[in-house]
């Protein structure tokens, strides 16, 4: 083991911050090294995934961790097709896609993600002739958008939030932030493709679906003077499934966890690419936007350039078991990556984002990329996963100690994907 790594553990083990990594190199293309380093070997939680390679066999199934891998790895390929070296991560995902089972779980909104990976996989197909192929990946993609748009489980009637989708089944009457990314950024993005297919109406209506799953996610979690959104929030907060972590009056959970607000950011950002620009909901979208994007750069440390786990706090902040609050990889990407694009959108002011946006990515580089001996990298300093139940309350403990929130320092599928979309975002800056 090198001295960086072993530097790394130490600090992270003692619960401090991210003390060594590699120095950042202007013109390197990120992308490539990090998806040719881990594209057979990251981890999802504590199993180590990969897909199909020269030297890998698929072992990796229908999950929204490799699919939010798989999507950010396609994604890189429609980026740098003409390059000879992107055309393996093709074929690695193509055998993704072509060979794992959908498993679509009864309203699981998190099921429906890696489905985001057919519309290059379409793209692709179309651009060589292959229209078998194309519709093949079509009809996947439209089985999840009917799936959520006409079976998923919603907030009931008399209930606010009245249409919000639910999280999951067993999550009753609640929505996540984590879930916006999941479901609604599909949904748009199948309606960008193929809604003008369908019948004016429904196109129209469910643009209007869209944006009012993120015109109640933001009412309820907004917190107008924190200027950030909390985790999660219940319709109905003093049922069995919510009582234990949600606000009897608000309905609100109880802290401002990082990764929670990324997903919500990506899916902003997303959303935006495809909503088309006469759509009235669309400048709500861009206010969401603009508004998170004001309390993150607020938020922002200010000597590294990335987001703490927990966003009130800094590291004075300690959790019971002794580990710190501490710089995350996955938020920090996931922020990087919603304000490059928020920027090449014109949905945020590129005079006054760029250069801290250009400050955020590179402190991903410097705070949690590892060089290893072999010339790949690696990320550190993820949170491995949280969430709400009945036991799991959502305090600031919770996010720090939690048995299930352990930070993960062997390049976690929730830090990797953000990281790719992150830098092939920086690669399209004219540097």
């Amino acid at each position: 083991m090198n001295k960086k790594v072993i530097v790394i553990g130490f600090f992270l083990l003692l619960g401090y911050g991210m003390s060594y990594a590699a120095d950042f190199q202007k013109d390197t293309l990120y992308s490539r090294w990090i998806i040719d380093s881990r594209i057979s070997d990251f981890r999802n939680k504590s199993r180590t995934s990969h897909f199909k390679t020269e030297t890998t066999d698929r072992n990796v199934g229908w999950d929204y961790v490799p699919g939010l891998v798989a999507k950010a790895v396609i994604m890189a390929w429609e980026q740098y097709q003409d390059e000879t070296w992107s055309q393996s991560w093709h074929s690695s995902i193509e055998d993704y896609a072509d060979n794992t089972p959908m498993h679509l779980g009864y309203s699981n909104i998190d099921d429906l993600n890696a489905a985001k990976m057919f519309f290059e996989l379409y793209r692709g197909a179309k651009k060589i002739g292959d229209d078998g192929k194309a519709a093949i990946y079509k009809e996947k993609a439209t089985l999840c958008r009917y799936k959520l748009k006409y079976e998923h489980m919603r907030i009931g009637k008399n209930l606010p939030g009245s249409g919000g989708f639910w999280h999951k089944k067993q999550y009753v009457n609640q929505m996540w932030l984590d879930g916006l990314y999941m479901g609604p950024s599909l949904y748009a993005e199948w309606q960008s493709n193929f809604g003008e297919e369908i019948n004016k109406e429904d196109n129209i209506e469910s643009w209007n679906d869209i944006v009012m799953q993120f015109d109640t996610i933001f009412k309820y979690t907004w917190d107008e003077k924190k200027k950030l959104c909390y985790h999660a929030w219940s319709a109905e907060p003093l049922n069995k499934a919510s009582s234990f972590w949600a606000d009897s009056e608000t309905g609100r959970s109880q802290e401002f966890w990082a990764r929670g607000i990324g997903w919500f950011f990506a899916a902003l950002v997303d959303v935006l690419e495809f909503i088309p620009e006469s759509h009235p909901g669309r400048n709500n979208l861009v206010q969401y936007t603009q508004l998170v994007a004001d309390g993150l750069k607020e938020r922002q440390d200010e000597n590294t350039g990335c987001w703490y786990q927990l966003l009130q706090y800094d590291d004075s902040m300690v959790g019971s078991c002794g580990v710190k609050n501490y710089l995350e990889s996955s938020a920090s990407s996931m922020f990087t990556y919603a304000f490059l694009k928020a920027i090449r959108l014109g949905v945020v002011s590129e005079k006054e984002y760029l250069l801290m946006a250009k400050k955020a990515y590179k402190g991903l580089i410097e705070q949690f990329v590892v060089e290893e001996d072999a010339g790949t990298i690696k990320l550190i300093q993820s949170c491995e996963s949280a969430g709400l139940s009945g036991t799991r309350k959502g305090d600031a403990d919770y996010y720090l100690c939690g048995k299930d929130v352990p930070i993960h320092n062997n390049t976690e599928g929730k830090v990797l994907g953000p990281f790719i979309m992150a830098s092939l975002e920086f690669e399209k800056l004219d540097k």
